[in-house]
Protein backbone atom coordinates (compact mmCIF):
# COMPACT_ATOMS: atom_id res chain seq x y z
CA UNK A 1 0.00 0.00 0.00
CA UNK A 2 1.14 3.19 -0.69
CA UNK A 3 1.96 5.65 2.10
CA UNK A 4 1.78 9.05 1.90
CA UNK A 5 4.73 10.44 4.20
CA UNK A 6 4.22 14.46 4.12
CA UNK A 7 6.06 16.65 2.76
CA UNK A 8 9.85 15.68 3.53
CA UNK A 9 9.80 12.87 1.35
CA UNK A 10 9.16 11.82 -2.05
CA UNK A 11 5.72 9.78 -3.86
CA UNK A 12 6.57 7.56 -6.21
CA UNK A 13 3.99 8.11 -9.05
CA UNK A 14 3.87 6.08 -12.20
CA UNK A 15 4.58 8.03 -15.85
CA UNK A 16 2.13 9.77 -18.04
CA UNK A 17 2.07 7.26 -21.48
CA UNK A 18 3.71 8.89 -24.51
CA UNK A 19 1.73 10.70 -26.27
CA UNK A 20 0.96 10.12 -29.71
CA UNK A 21 0.96 12.32 -32.84
CA UNK A 22 -2.47 10.90 -34.44
CA UNK A 23 -5.63 10.77 -32.79
CA UNK A 24 -6.77 7.07 -31.56
CA UNK A 25 -3.53 5.84 -32.84
CA UNK A 26 -2.74 2.40 -30.61
CA UNK A 27 0.48 2.81 -28.53
CA UNK A 28 3.11 -0.06 -30.61
CA UNK A 29 4.67 -2.97 -28.92
CA UNK A 30 7.90 -1.35 -28.15
CA UNK A 31 6.11 1.58 -26.48
CA UNK A 32 3.28 -0.56 -24.57
CA UNK A 33 6.95 -2.69 -23.64
CA UNK A 34 8.23 0.80 -22.58
CA UNK A 35 5.57 1.76 -20.43
CA UNK A 36 5.11 -1.47 -18.61
CA UNK A 37 8.83 -1.18 -17.60
CA UNK A 38 8.30 1.90 -16.45
CA UNK A 39 4.97 1.68 -14.46
CA UNK A 40 6.95 -1.68 -12.93
CA UNK A 41 10.23 0.34 -11.93
CA UNK A 42 7.52 2.70 -10.20
CA UNK A 43 5.28 -0.25 -8.57
CA UNK A 44 8.77 -1.72 -7.13
CA UNK A 45 9.55 2.05 -5.67
CA UNK A 46 6.48 2.34 -4.01
CA UNK A 47 6.67 -0.94 -2.16
CA UNK A 48 9.88 -0.26 -1.12
CA UNK A 49 8.78 3.34 0.17
CA UNK A 50 6.34 1.79 2.35
CA UNK A 51 8.67 -0.72 3.89
CA UNK A 52 10.47 2.48 5.53
CA UNK A 53 10.37 2.75 8.84
CA UNK A 54 10.34 6.38 10.34
CA UNK A 55 10.69 7.98 13.94
CA UNK A 56 12.65 10.91 15.61
CA UNK A 57 15.67 11.38 16.96
CA UNK A 58 15.72 14.24 19.66
CA UNK A 59 18.78 16.06 18.45
CA UNK A 60 21.82 14.82 16.65
CA UNK A 61 24.20 12.03 17.62
CA UNK A 62 27.24 12.99 19.08
CA UNK A 63 29.26 10.45 16.75
CA UNK A 64 28.99 7.12 15.10
CA UNK A 65 31.87 5.71 16.56
CA UNK A 66 30.64 3.15 18.71
CA UNK A 67 33.18 3.27 21.08
CA UNK A 68 32.59 6.86 21.93
CA UNK A 69 28.92 6.76 22.31
CA UNK A 70 27.42 8.45 26.01
CA UNK A 71 24.43 10.42 24.35
CA UNK A 72 21.10 9.12 23.92
CA UNK A 73 20.82 9.49 19.92
CA UNK A 74 23.99 8.19 19.32
CA UNK A 75 23.01 5.24 21.23
CA UNK A 76 20.01 5.22 19.25
CA UNK A 77 22.30 4.58 16.04
CA UNK A 78 24.56 2.12 17.86
CA UNK A 79 21.85 -0.20 18.22
CA UNK A 80 20.55 -0.21 15.03
CA UNK A 81 23.70 -0.37 13.25
CA UNK A 82 26.33 -1.75 15.62
CA UNK A 83 27.04 -5.40 15.69
CA UNK A 84 27.76 -6.68 18.89
CA UNK A 85 29.05 -9.73 20.27
CA UNK A 86 26.40 -10.68 23.05
CA UNK A 87 23.00 -8.83 22.83
CA UNK A 88 20.85 -8.32 25.99
CA UNK A 89 17.35 -9.17 25.45
CA UNK A 90 15.09 -6.09 26.05
CA UNK A 91 12.03 -8.42 26.41
CA UNK A 92 13.26 -11.94 28.41
CA UNK A 93 16.12 -10.16 30.23
CA UNK A 94 18.46 -12.62 29.39
CA UNK A 95 21.92 -13.06 26.91
CA UNK A 96 21.92 -13.94 23.81
CA UNK A 97 24.90 -14.98 21.46
CA UNK A 98 25.02 -12.72 18.21
CA UNK A 99 28.37 -12.31 16.49
CA UNK A 100 29.40 -14.62 19.40
CA UNK A 101 28.16 -18.06 19.08
CA UNK A 102 29.38 -19.13 22.64
CA UNK A 103 31.37 -17.27 25.51
CA UNK A 104 33.44 -18.60 28.26
CA UNK A 105 34.29 -16.45 31.32
CA UNK A 106 36.81 -18.01 33.37
CA UNK A 107 39.57 -16.59 36.03
CA UNK A 108 37.28 -15.61 38.61
CA UNK A 109 35.79 -13.31 35.79
CA UNK A 110 38.97 -11.71 34.71
CA UNK A 111 38.86 -13.67 31.11
CA UNK A 112 36.48 -14.19 28.54
CA UNK A 113 36.57 -16.46 25.48
CA UNK A 114 34.66 -16.38 22.41
CA UNK A 115 33.97 -18.53 19.94
CA UNK A 116 32.90 -16.40 16.82
CA UNK A 117 30.15 -16.55 14.06
CA UNK A 118 31.40 -17.88 10.61
CA UNK A 119 31.41 -16.37 7.17
CA UNK A 120 30.23 -12.98 8.69
CA UNK A 121 31.01 -10.11 6.01
CA UNK A 122 30.54 -6.39 7.37
CA UNK A 123 28.60 -3.92 5.34
CA UNK A 124 31.39 -3.17 2.79
CA UNK A 125 31.88 -6.81 2.18
CA UNK A 126 35.02 -6.74 4.27
CA UNK A 127 35.05 -10.44 6.29
CA UNK A 128 35.07 -10.43 10.10
CA UNK A 129 37.50 -12.26 11.45
CA UNK A 130 38.78 -12.82 15.30
CA UNK A 131 41.00 -9.72 14.90
CA UNK A 132 38.65 -7.54 14.41
CA UNK A 133 37.12 -8.60 18.09
CA UNK A 134 40.66 -8.26 19.51
CA UNK A 135 41.03 -5.13 17.86
CA UNK A 136 38.22 -3.49 19.21
CA UNK A 137 38.75 -4.60 22.39
CA UNK A 138 42.40 -2.59 22.46
CA UNK A 139 40.55 0.58 20.92
CA UNK A 140 38.33 0.35 23.82
CA UNK A 141 40.32 -0.13 26.74
CA UNK A 142 43.43 2.15 25.31
CA UNK A 143 42.94 5.14 27.51
CA UNK A 144 43.33 7.53 24.68
CA UNK A 145 40.30 6.81 23.49
CA UNK A 146 38.36 7.57 26.19
CA UNK A 147 35.64 5.31 25.32
CA UNK A 148 32.41 5.83 27.58
CA UNK A 149 32.09 2.04 27.33
CA UNK A 150 35.49 1.17 29.23
CA UNK A 151 34.32 2.38 32.44
CA UNK A 152 32.35 -0.97 33.21
CA UNK A 153 35.19 -3.01 32.29
CA UNK A 154 37.74 -0.93 34.23
CA UNK A 155 37.58 -2.66 38.03
CA UNK A 156 41.41 -2.41 38.24
CA UNK A 157 43.99 -0.55 36.61
CA UNK A 158 46.45 -2.27 34.23
CA UNK A 159 46.95 -3.50 30.71
CA UNK A 160 44.11 -5.51 29.08
CA UNK A 161 44.74 -8.41 26.72
CA UNK A 162 43.06 -9.53 23.73
CA UNK A 163 44.17 -12.02 20.96
CA UNK A 164 42.90 -14.61 18.65
CA UNK A 165 43.83 -18.19 20.07
CA UNK A 166 42.05 -19.74 17.11
CA UNK A 167 40.85 -18.79 13.35
CA UNK A 168 37.35 -18.30 14.85
CA UNK A 169 38.13 -17.83 18.80
CA UNK A 170 39.37 -14.92 20.40
CA UNK A 171 39.87 -14.10 23.63
CA UNK A 172 40.56 -10.90 26.24
CA UNK A 173 41.82 -11.05 29.84
CA UNK A 174 41.25 -7.91 31.97
CA UNK A 175 43.48 -6.52 35.07
CA UNK A 176 41.42 -7.45 37.09
CA UNK A 177 37.68 -9.28 37.78
CA UNK A 178 34.70 -7.99 35.97
CA UNK A 179 31.30 -8.38 37.56
CA UNK A 180 28.96 -10.03 34.64
CA UNK A 181 31.74 -10.11 32.39
CA UNK A 182 29.49 -10.76 29.18
CA UNK A 183 26.43 -8.25 29.89
CA UNK A 184 29.32 -5.72 29.31
CA UNK A 185 29.76 -6.52 25.66
CA UNK A 186 25.72 -5.74 25.12
CA UNK A 187 27.14 -2.00 24.61
CA UNK A 188 30.39 -2.86 22.52
CA UNK A 189 30.42 -2.46 19.16
CA UNK A 190 32.34 -4.46 16.99
CA UNK A 191 34.38 -2.07 14.88
CA UNK A 192 37.18 -3.37 11.48
CA UNK A 193 40.38 -3.55 11.94
CA UNK A 194 41.15 -4.07 8.19
CA UNK A 195 38.01 -1.97 6.44
CA UNK A 196 39.22 1.39 5.33
CA UNK A 197 35.60 2.45 5.97
CA UNK A 198 36.61 2.65 9.36
CA UNK A 199 33.55 2.46 11.48
CA UNK A 200 30.89 3.11 8.39
CA UNK A 201 32.01 -0.67 7.67
CA UNK A 202 29.17 -2.11 10.20
CA UNK A 203 27.73 -5.77 11.57
CA UNK A 204 24.15 -4.89 12.04
CA UNK A 205 21.24 -4.83 10.78
CA UNK A 206 21.27 -1.23 8.63
CA UNK A 207 24.12 1.06 7.38
CA UNK A 208 24.25 4.99 7.65
CA UNK A 209 23.25 5.83 3.97
CA UNK A 210 22.75 9.63 4.10
CA UNK A 211 23.31 12.51 7.15
CA UNK A 212 22.35 15.76 6.76
CA UNK A 213 22.90 17.50 9.80
CA UNK A 214 20.03 19.18 11.84
CA UNK A 215 17.23 17.45 9.58
CA UNK A 216 17.29 13.58 8.60
CA UNK A 217 19.32 10.40 9.28
CA UNK A 218 18.50 7.61 6.57
CA UNK A 219 20.11 3.65 7.27
CA UNK A 220 19.58 1.58 4.71
CA UNK A 221 19.34 -2.30 5.28
CA UNK A 222 22.94 -4.11 5.39
CA UNK A 223 23.39 -6.28 2.73
CA UNK A 224 25.39 -8.41 4.51
CA UNK A 225 23.59 -9.05 7.64
CA UNK A 226 23.73 -12.26 8.49
CA UNK A 227 20.94 -12.68 10.25
CA UNK A 228 18.10 -15.21 8.88
CA UNK A 229 14.05 -15.94 10.21
CA UNK A 230 12.67 -19.47 10.33
CA UNK A 231 12.31 -19.42 6.75
CA UNK A 232 15.69 -18.66 5.64
CA UNK A 233 14.51 -15.14 4.54
CA UNK A 234 17.54 -12.96 5.84
CA UNK A 235 16.47 -9.73 7.94
CA UNK A 236 16.24 -6.98 8.34
CA UNK A 237 11.84 -6.99 7.39
CA UNK A 238 12.46 -3.41 6.34
CA UNK A 239 14.49 -1.50 3.95
CA UNK A 240 15.50 1.20 5.53
CA UNK A 241 14.35 3.69 8.72
CA UNK A 242 14.14 7.37 8.15
CA UNK A 243 15.50 9.52 11.40
CA UNK A 244 14.27 12.67 11.46
CA UNK A 245 15.57 15.13 13.64
CA UNK A 246 13.05 16.59 15.50
CA UNK A 247 13.27 18.28 18.78
CA UNK A 248 9.56 19.86 18.80
CA UNK A 249 7.90 16.95 20.31
CA UNK A 250 3.77 17.98 19.20
CA UNK A 251 5.04 18.36 15.77
CA UNK A 252 6.52 14.50 16.30
CA UNK A 253 2.79 13.81 17.86
CA UNK A 254 0.59 15.84 14.82
CA UNK A 255 3.29 13.76 12.49
CA UNK A 256 2.38 10.47 13.96
CA UNK A 257 -1.38 10.99 14.02
CA UNK A 258 -1.08 11.79 10.06
CA UNK A 259 0.54 8.58 9.47
CA UNK A 260 3.78 10.06 8.40
CA UNK A 261 5.75 8.58 11.71
CA UNK A 262 5.61 5.26 12.73
CA UNK A 263 6.77 5.30 16.48
CA UNK A 264 7.28 7.61 18.99
CA UNK A 265 9.72 5.95 21.13
CA UNK A 266 9.59 8.23 24.25
CA UNK A 267 5.92 9.84 24.44
CA UNK A 268 5.08 12.79 26.92
CA UNK A 269 2.97 11.93 29.05
CA UNK A 270 0.35 14.59 28.28
CA UNK A 271 0.52 13.10 24.93
CA UNK A 272 0.25 9.63 25.69
CA UNK A 273 -3.46 10.92 27.13
CA UNK A 274 -4.07 12.52 24.06
CA UNK A 275 -3.13 9.58 22.04
CA UNK A 276 -5.05 7.29 24.45
CA UNK A 277 -8.56 9.20 23.93
CA UNK A 278 -7.83 9.47 20.07
CA UNK A 279 -6.13 6.11 18.80
CA UNK A 280 -5.92 3.99 22.17
CA UNK A 281 -4.85 0.66 20.21
CA UNK A 282 -1.45 3.20 19.19
CA UNK A 283 -0.28 3.42 23.02
CA UNK A 284 1.87 1.58 25.33
CA UNK A 285 2.62 2.23 28.51
CA UNK A 286 5.22 -0.27 30.05
CA UNK A 287 5.32 0.73 33.67
CA UNK A 288 8.33 2.91 35.67
CA UNK A 289 11.70 2.89 33.27
CA UNK A 290 14.97 2.23 34.40
CA UNK A 291 15.68 6.18 33.77
CA UNK A 292 16.71 9.17 35.89
CA UNK A 293 14.98 12.69 36.50
CA UNK A 294 17.68 14.25 38.28
CA UNK A 295 19.00 17.57 39.89
CA UNK A 296 22.89 18.36 40.34
CA UNK A 297 25.00 21.25 42.14
CA UNK A 298 28.48 22.19 40.50
CA UNK A 299 30.71 21.26 43.12
CA UNK A 300 34.00 21.33 40.82
CA UNK A 301 36.78 23.21 42.10
CA UNK A 302 37.82 25.23 39.00
CA UNK A 303 34.12 26.44 38.00
CA UNK A 304 33.74 30.01 37.69
CA UNK A 305 31.81 30.30 41.21
CA UNK A 306 31.94 32.62 43.90
CA UNK A 307 33.16 30.93 46.85
CA UNK A 308 30.46 31.18 48.96
CA UNK A 309 28.22 29.92 46.45
CA UNK A 310 30.66 26.58 46.48
CA UNK A 311 30.38 26.25 49.56
CA UNK A 312 26.37 25.67 49.22
CA UNK A 313 26.91 23.01 47.02
CA UNK A 314 29.62 21.67 48.47
CA UNK A 315 27.39 21.15 51.88
CA UNK A 316 25.68 17.94 52.51
CA UNK A 317 22.97 19.39 54.36
CA UNK A 318 22.18 22.43 52.02
CA UNK A 319 21.61 19.23 48.85
CA UNK A 320 19.51 17.38 51.46
CA UNK A 321 17.67 20.08 52.57
CA UNK A 322 16.79 21.09 48.81
CA UNK A 323 16.09 17.31 48.52
CA UNK A 324 13.16 17.65 51.43
CA UNK A 325 11.70 20.98 50.21
CA UNK A 326 10.75 19.22 46.78
CA UNK A 327 7.69 17.66 46.24
CA UNK A 328 8.14 14.20 44.03
CA UNK A 329 3.98 13.71 44.43
CA UNK A 330 3.59 16.57 42.71
CA UNK A 331 5.51 16.58 40.03
CA UNK A 332 4.53 12.90 39.65
CA UNK A 333 0.69 14.30 39.38
CA UNK A 334 0.73 17.58 37.90
CA UNK A 335 4.47 17.45 35.35
CA UNK A 336 3.71 13.01 34.60
CA UNK A 337 -0.05 12.86 34.96
CA UNK A 338 0.27 9.87 36.91
CA UNK A 339 3.12 7.96 34.90
CA UNK A 340 5.96 8.65 36.83
CA UNK A 341 7.14 7.21 40.29
CA UNK A 342 8.86 9.02 42.97
CA UNK A 343 12.76 8.23 43.20
CA UNK A 344 14.53 7.06 46.29
CA UNK A 345 17.84 6.80 44.22
CA UNK A 346 19.72 5.43 41.21
CA UNK A 347 17.71 2.00 41.01
CA UNK A 348 14.01 2.32 39.87
CA UNK A 349 11.66 0.02 41.36
CA UNK A 350 11.52 -1.91 38.21
CA UNK A 351 14.92 -3.11 38.56
CA UNK A 352 13.87 -5.44 41.52
CA UNK A 353 17.07 -7.08 42.26
CA UNK A 354 19.13 -4.20 42.59
CA UNK A 355 17.08 -2.15 44.34
CA UNK A 356 17.81 -0.87 48.08
CA UNK A 357 14.29 -1.70 49.15
CA UNK A 358 15.08 -0.41 52.58
CA UNK A 359 15.45 3.24 50.94
CA UNK A 360 12.23 5.10 50.24
CA UNK A 361 12.17 8.31 48.23
CA UNK A 362 12.48 11.84 50.28
CA UNK A 363 9.32 12.71 51.95
CA UNK A 364 8.27 16.31 51.50
CA UNK A 365 8.90 18.11 54.57
CA UNK A 366 9.47 22.35 54.40
CA UNK A 367 9.71 22.07 58.33
CA UNK A 368 12.62 19.17 57.74
CA UNK A 369 14.23 21.44 54.87
CA UNK A 370 14.53 24.65 57.59
CA UNK A 371 15.66 22.36 60.10
CA UNK A 372 18.84 21.19 58.05
CA UNK A 373 19.41 24.77 56.29
CA UNK A 374 19.56 26.48 60.18
CA UNK A 375 22.31 23.38 61.29
CA UNK A 376 24.07 24.66 58.28
CA UNK A 377 24.29 28.29 59.56
CA UNK A 378 21.23 29.60 56.79
CA UNK A 379 18.57 32.01 58.55
CA UNK A 380 15.40 33.54 57.19
CA UNK A 381 15.58 37.48 57.02
CA UNK A 382 11.99 38.41 55.80
CA UNK A 383 11.13 36.79 52.40
CA UNK A 384 14.88 35.79 51.92
CA UNK A 385 17.00 32.93 52.94
CA UNK A 386 20.83 33.86 54.19
CA UNK A 387 23.85 31.86 54.67
CA UNK A 388 25.60 32.24 57.78
CA UNK A 389 27.84 35.19 56.26
CA UNK A 390 24.57 37.50 55.04
CA UNK A 391 24.66 36.17 51.19
CA UNK A 392 21.09 35.90 49.72
CA UNK A 393 20.63 32.17 48.86
CA UNK A 394 19.93 33.02 44.51
CA UNK A 395 21.21 30.41 42.30
CA UNK A 396 20.02 29.54 38.61
CA UNK A 397 19.51 26.19 37.37
CA UNK A 398 19.38 25.16 33.57
CA UNK A 399 17.65 22.52 32.01
CA UNK A 400 17.53 21.94 27.94
CA UNK A 401 15.43 24.10 25.95
CA UNK A 402 12.25 22.34 24.23
CA UNK A 403 11.51 19.94 27.07
CA UNK A 404 8.47 20.97 28.81
CA UNK A 405 8.65 18.28 31.24
CA UNK A 406 11.58 19.96 32.35
CA UNK A 407 10.14 23.73 32.23
CA UNK A 408 7.16 22.32 34.32
CA UNK A 409 9.25 20.75 37.04
CA UNK A 410 11.30 23.23 37.21
CA UNK A 411 8.41 25.69 37.86
CA UNK A 412 7.26 23.57 40.77
CA UNK A 413 10.93 23.48 41.89
CA UNK A 414 10.92 26.97 41.96
CA UNK A 415 7.60 27.63 44.35
CA UNK A 416 8.76 24.61 46.09
CA UNK A 417 12.21 26.51 47.24
CA UNK A 418 10.47 29.57 47.35
CA UNK A 419 9.07 28.65 50.66
CA UNK A 420 12.30 28.28 52.32
CA UNK A 421 13.01 32.06 51.17
CA UNK A 422 15.44 30.86 48.04
CA UNK A 423 15.04 32.51 44.80
CA UNK A 424 15.76 29.66 42.07
CA UNK A 425 16.05 31.70 38.53
CA UNK A 426 15.13 29.28 35.65
CA UNK A 427 17.46 28.84 32.25
CA UNK A 428 16.79 27.15 29.35
CA UNK A 429 19.53 26.73 26.93
CA UNK A 430 19.64 24.08 23.65
CA UNK A 431 21.28 21.11 24.79
CA UNK A 432 24.65 21.61 22.66
CA UNK A 433 25.01 24.36 24.95
CA UNK A 434 23.87 22.77 28.30
CA UNK A 435 26.16 19.25 27.47
CA UNK A 436 29.06 22.31 27.06
CA UNK A 437 28.70 23.79 30.45
CA UNK A 438 28.42 20.66 32.77
CA UNK A 439 31.31 18.96 31.01
CA UNK A 440 33.68 21.59 29.69
CA UNK A 441 33.58 25.30 30.60
CA UNK A 442 31.65 23.98 33.77
CA UNK A 443 29.84 27.27 33.93
CA UNK A 444 26.85 26.21 35.50
CA UNK A 445 25.37 26.72 39.08
CA UNK A 446 22.61 23.55 39.13
CA UNK A 447 21.02 21.52 36.60
CA UNK A 448 17.72 19.66 36.06
CA UNK A 449 18.64 16.93 33.33
CA UNK A 450 17.25 13.24 32.58
CA UNK A 451 19.32 10.46 32.71
CA UNK A 452 18.85 7.11 30.54
CA UNK A 453 19.54 3.60 31.38
CA UNK A 454 20.50 0.81 29.37
CA UNK A 455 21.08 -1.42 31.81
CA UNK A 456 19.78 -3.33 35.07
CA UNK A 457 23.42 -4.15 36.21
CA UNK A 458 25.25 -1.19 38.38
CA UNK A 459 28.27 -1.60 36.90
CA UNK A 460 26.97 0.30 33.58
CA UNK A 461 27.50 3.03 36.15
CA UNK A 462 30.90 2.90 36.58
CA UNK A 463 30.69 6.52 34.89
CA UNK A 464 28.49 7.97 36.93
CA UNK A 465 29.69 6.99 40.48
CA UNK A 466 33.68 6.75 40.23
CA UNK A 467 35.51 10.04 41.00
CA UNK A 468 37.34 9.89 38.34
CA UNK A 469 34.71 9.28 35.79
CA UNK A 470 33.88 11.62 32.94
CA UNK A 471 29.89 11.21 34.32
CA UNK A 472 30.76 11.83 37.87
CA UNK A 473 28.53 14.89 36.44
CA UNK A 474 29.05 17.09 40.09
CA UNK A 475 32.73 16.94 40.09
CA UNK A 476 33.93 14.74 36.64
CA UNK A 477 37.09 13.91 36.17
CA UNK A 478 38.69 13.92 39.76
CA UNK A 479 42.68 13.08 39.80
CA UNK A 480 42.00 11.54 43.53
CA UNK A 481 38.15 11.72 45.47
CA UNK A 482 37.80 15.00 46.93
CA UNK A 483 35.86 13.94 49.73
CA UNK A 484 35.99 10.37 51.79
CA UNK A 485 32.61 9.41 51.14
CA UNK A 486 33.23 9.78 47.22
CA UNK A 487 36.25 7.86 48.10
CA UNK A 488 34.51 4.76 49.74
CA UNK A 489 32.03 4.72 46.78
CA UNK A 490 34.55 4.35 44.92
CA UNK A 491 36.27 1.30 46.66
CA UNK A 492 32.76 -0.12 46.60
CA UNK A 493 31.78 0.20 43.23
CA UNK A 494 34.88 -1.35 42.31
CA UNK A 495 34.68 -4.05 44.76
CA UNK A 496 31.33 -5.25 43.55
CA UNK A 497 32.81 -4.77 39.95
CA UNK A 498 35.46 -7.39 40.75
CA UNK A 499 33.31 -9.82 42.94
CA UNK A 500 31.55 -13.17 41.06
CA UNK A 501 28.92 -13.59 44.21
CA UNK A 502 25.79 -11.80 42.78
CA UNK A 503 24.45 -11.61 46.77
CA UNK A 504 27.97 -9.99 48.22
CA UNK A 505 27.80 -7.62 44.62
CA UNK A 506 24.06 -6.59 45.91
CA UNK A 507 25.71 -6.02 49.57
CA UNK A 508 27.80 -3.38 48.10
CA UNK A 509 25.75 -1.49 45.61
CA UNK A 510 23.07 -1.43 48.84
CA UNK A 511 25.51 0.61 50.34
CA UNK A 512 26.25 2.74 47.47
CA UNK A 513 22.73 3.40 47.04
CA UNK A 514 22.81 4.28 51.06
CA UNK A 515 25.52 6.41 50.75
CA UNK A 516 23.89 8.20 48.03
CA UNK A 517 21.00 9.01 50.01
CA UNK A 518 22.71 10.09 52.61
CA UNK A 519 25.01 12.36 50.93
CA UNK A 520 22.74 13.42 47.48
CA UNK A 521 24.93 14.41 44.91
CA UNK A 522 22.31 13.93 42.93
CA UNK A 523 18.93 15.06 43.60
CA UNK A 524 16.47 11.77 42.35
CA UNK A 525 13.34 13.32 41.42
CA UNK A 526 11.16 10.41 39.45
CA UNK A 527 10.98 7.19 37.56
CA UNK A 528 8.92 8.08 34.67
CA UNK A 529 7.26 5.48 33.12
CA UNK A 530 8.31 4.34 29.61
CA UNK A 531 5.56 5.92 27.47
CA UNK A 532 5.24 5.00 23.48
CA UNK A 533 2.81 5.33 20.26
CA UNK A 534 3.20 2.66 17.92
CA UNK A 535 1.68 2.46 14.67
CA UNK A 536 -1.18 -0.22 14.07
CA UNK A 537 0.56 -1.12 10.44
CA UNK A 538 3.80 -2.23 12.62
CA UNK A 539 3.88 -5.68 12.83
CA UNK A 540 5.88 -8.00 15.10
CA UNK A 541 6.24 -5.16 18.25
CA UNK A 542 7.00 -6.66 21.64
CA UNK A 543 7.30 -3.55 23.73
CA UNK A 544 9.82 -4.01 26.65
CA UNK A 545 11.11 -2.30 29.55
CA UNK A 546 14.72 -2.18 28.70
CA UNK A 547 15.68 0.83 25.57
CA UNK A 548 15.04 0.84 23.25
CA UNK A 549 11.34 -0.43 24.55
CA UNK A 550 9.82 -0.60 21.13
CA UNK A 551 11.97 -1.09 18.21
CA UNK A 552 14.65 -3.64 20.47
CA UNK A 553 14.20 -6.53 17.69
CA UNK A 554 14.83 -4.24 15.20
CA UNK A 555 15.81 -6.44 12.57
CA UNK A 556 11.96 -8.64 12.79
CA UNK A 557 9.62 -5.58 12.30
CA UNK A 558 8.20 -5.09 9.47
CA UNK A 559 5.10 -2.48 7.93
CA UNK A 560 2.39 -3.88 6.77
CA UNK A 561 1.63 -8.46 7.08
CA UNK A 562 4.40 -9.15 4.93
CA UNK A 563 6.25 -10.67 7.75
CA UNK A 564 5.22 -11.96 11.21
CA UNK A 565 8.00 -13.15 13.24
CA UNK A 566 8.26 -12.33 16.91
CA UNK A 567 11.69 -13.56 17.68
Amino acid sequence: MLRWRGSSCWQAKAPAPHSYSKMGQAPSPANLLIFATALLFALTLTAQSTNELRFCLRADPKTFNPLLVEDENSEAVLYLTGGVLIRLNRYTQELEGELATKWKVSENGRRIDFDLRPNVLFSDGTPFTCEDVAFTVRQLMDPAVHSPQADAFRSASGPTEAKCTGPSSVMARFPAPVASLAARFDQVGIISARSAHKESAVLGPFTVAEYKPGTSLLLRRNPNYWKHDSNSKQLPYLDSIHLDIQQNRELELLRFRRAELDIVNKLDPEMYDRLTAEMPRTVVDAGPSLDWELVFFNQVSTAPLPDYKRRWFRSDEFRRALSDAINREDICRVVYRGHARPAAGPVSVSNRFWLNAALKPPAYSVNAAEARLELDGFHRSGDALLDRDGHKVEFSMITNAGNKLHERTLALIQQDLAKLGIQLNIVVLDFPSLIERISRSFNYESVLMAFTNVDLDPSDQMNIWLSSGANHQWNPNQKAPETPWEAEIDKLMLAQAASPDMKQRKAYFDKVQQIVAEKAPMLFLVNPNALSAVSTNLKNVTPALLRPQIYWNIERLSIGTKYVSQR
